[in-house]
């Protein structure tokens, strides 16, 4: 059976490909749905790719995934520098999370390096543009299987 990942995205991430093209790029979050999905299905993973404006909605998909999801892919946006409340479903879910950035975070304005988000991950994957999603994807396998491995032992 494939495990389920749930991808969440974040506000403004829905303008992706004309929005700050010069810091995110020309690909659209249709494109990167589009790579997670042929990633998840080369990796045997069942991806449910997600976005919203809404904070209370991403905190509402959190809480859903305990029990649902194997592990959380996460862009929060704007909501990665604001949100305790995004931390803590995230720290409440107890299944791998991995914190996703289109741009590196480090090399932006100050406030955009501190992350709420990064508390409640086991790694972070920012500057790589839409491969990040891939890079995370991998990770998350890796993550899960050797989970597996370590529950046989």
């Amino acid at each position: 059976m494939a495990h389920k990942i749930l991808v969440l995205n974040g506000p403004n991430l829905n303008m992706l490909g004309t929005r700050e093209p010069e810091i995110y790029g020309h690909t659209t979050l249709d494109d990167i749905k589009r790579l997670v999905e042929a990633r998840a299905s080369t990796l045997k993973l069942d991806a449910d790719f997600r976005q919203s404006n809404n904070e209370g909605e991403l905190v509402s998909a959190i809480q859903s995934a305990r029990g649902h999801f194997d592990g959380i892919i996460i862009n929060a946006a704007a909501y990665t520098h604001t949100s305790v409340a995004i931390l803590d479903a995230l720290l409440a879910c107890s299944v791998p999370v991995v914190e996703v950035h289109l741009s590196n975070i480090y090399r932006r304005e100050e406030f955009r390096h501190h992350s709420y988000v990064s508390r409640a991950a086991t790694g972070v994957i920012c500057g790589f543009g839409a491969e990040g999603y891939e890079l995370a994807l991998d990770a998350i396998s890796n993550l899960l299987n050797a989970n597996l491995l370590n529950k046989k032992k």
